[in-house]
């Protein structure tokens, strides 16, 4: 008990000089109960304990304490780190990483008034989604498009307009699960409206569509199996057989593309993506598709299409609860303009996209230089998409490998994982692979910082 009563009383700690300049913190409700843990946890630390441990020391242990916890609250828990994974869209470190000059609109906005809701030629009130519909509608060929905030919000909101009550059609191939155990038909079961499914999993003609087709039918959807295949034995109704169902029928059809793929894939050896201005170009009624994804933009979900259709969704007073806002639509304007101009490479997922073997190469054996380390060689890699979009489409590239001495592999990813920066990599057959198609050549110079202190 006689450290017990050493510990001083609260007031005389927040007057600790290890503790000065932070007042105005400490006056602060969170601040008020870290240090009543920290007291407590002490208290019951020393309870029993018969050692002489000074007013003085034991001010100073809590102090330190105190600073460290109230330090560690207020930093971002949010931060950037080095992608050395290989996967391009890697849905659990923010998928598409924006490009700088969106970022520096947005901030502008942001931190100033802006006419999201205005329109200044006639002083009157305007609607947010004009900034961006325009450019889609150039971009795919389209009558009218609104934003969400991302594609499931899309496809929970087209469904919940025009199938609530009804039936959508949809095949058991095409009843996907998407990031984080969400199901498409969950998703469509919130909608309100009834999944009929048809064909099976493996194979589905188009007369299963158009047997199933009757009065309470509201709505044909097709999803694009965009994070996985099927081969073998398969079947698939073509997009011209689809449309010309929805024709035949009178039944509106949606399309759920998913990856937001507008550009030329081939370009960078990849297998070609379905488009969305090809599946409006063909006839179909409305597409959906996210932003964060191929397009290389910020986390949302475009619904576009026939305008009657778009106009109906937009009326939906779900909308106004999945709306976006003004920092997603500056970013997004910004990365349609690029696509409107062909500049794939100031969009970074692109540029990660289209770097070639001998670029990546290069930055490889660089670094394998300047690191100067046996444990550390160049090596040819495979990276791969992500996002669930091209599941097919691994594409070589380069990178480092690492086998360290004395040391595990896992026990090197955890010390690059919990580093500063944090480097998240991937382990293979026993060593750390670091893979450069991911990593901005900008970040170079970190990244060989990170891995020396980590093989320190």
């Amino acid at each position: 008990m006689n450290a017990l009563r050493q510990i001083p009383p609260v007031h005389e700690i927040l007057r600790h000089a290890k503790l000065r300049g932070m007042e105005r913190i400490l006056e602060q409700p969170f601040a008020a109960r870290i240090v009543d843990q920290v007291v407590d946890e002490l208290r019951a630390e020393l309870r029993g304990d018969a050692s002489e441990r000074s007013r003085v020391e034991l001010a100073s242990v809590i102090a330190d304490d105190v600073r460290r916890r109230i330090d560690a609250f207020l930093t971002p828990s949010l931060r950037p780190l080095i992608n050395a994974t290989g996967v391009v869209l890697h849905t659990n470190l923010g998928r598409a990483p924006l490009p700088a000059s969106a970022v520096d609109g947005a901030r502008d906005i942001a931190a100033s008034y802006s006419n999201l809701e205005f329109d200044a030629a006639s002083g009157r009130r305007g609607k947010r989604d004009t900034h961006v519909a325009r450019l889609l509608s150039e971009l795919l060929g389209c009558e009218a498009a609104i934003v969400v905030n991302n594609n499931a919000a899309a496809l929970l909101l087209v469904l919940n307009t025009l199938a609530e009550g009804g039936e959508a059609l949809v095949s058991r191939g095409e009843e996907i699960e998407i990031g984080d155990s969400f199901r498409i038909p969950e998703v469509m079961a919130k909608s309100g409206a009834r999944i009929r499914e048809v064909g099976t999993t493996n194979r589905t003609r188009i007369e299963d569509y158009r047997s199933a087709v009757g009065p309470e039918t509201r709505l044909l959807l097709r999803v694009h199996p965009s994070n996985f295949t099927v081969v073998g034995f398969t079947e698939r109704p073509s997009l011209a057989q689809f449309v010309a169902l929805g024709r035949e029928t009178g039944v509106p059809m949606l399309e759920d593309l998913g990856s937001g793929c507008i550009g030329d894939l081939t370009a960078a050896g990849l297998p070609d993506e379905p488009r969305p201005q090809r599946s409006i170009e063909l006839g179909v009624d409305l597409v959906c598709f996210s932003g964060d994804k191929l397009l290389g933009g910020p986390q949302a979900g475009i619904v576009a299409g026939r305008k009657p259709l778009v106009e109906r969704v937009r009326r939906n007073p779900l909308f106004r609860a999945l709306r976006v806002d003004k920092l997603t639509l500056a970013t997004l304007e910004w990365v349609l303009r690029a696509h409107l101009r062909g500049d794939m490479a100031g969009i970074p997922t692109w540029r990660m996209l289209r770097a070639t073997d001998s670029e990546l190469r290069e930055r490889a054996e660089a670094l394998t230089r300047r690191l100067g380390q046996d444990a550390v060689v160049p090596t040819a890699l495979e990276s791969v998409v992500g996002g669930g979009s091209v599941p097919e489409g691994a594409m070589p590239s380069w990178g480092l490998r690492v086998t360290p001495a004395g040391a595990s592999p896992r026990r090197l990813e955890q010390q690059l994982r919990e580093g500063a920066p944090s480097v998240v990599v991937r382990i293979e057959d026993d060593a750390v692979l670091l893979d450069l198609r991911t990593v901005f050549p900008e970040d170079d110079d970190k990244l060989a910082e990170a891995l020396r202190g980590a093989l320190a």
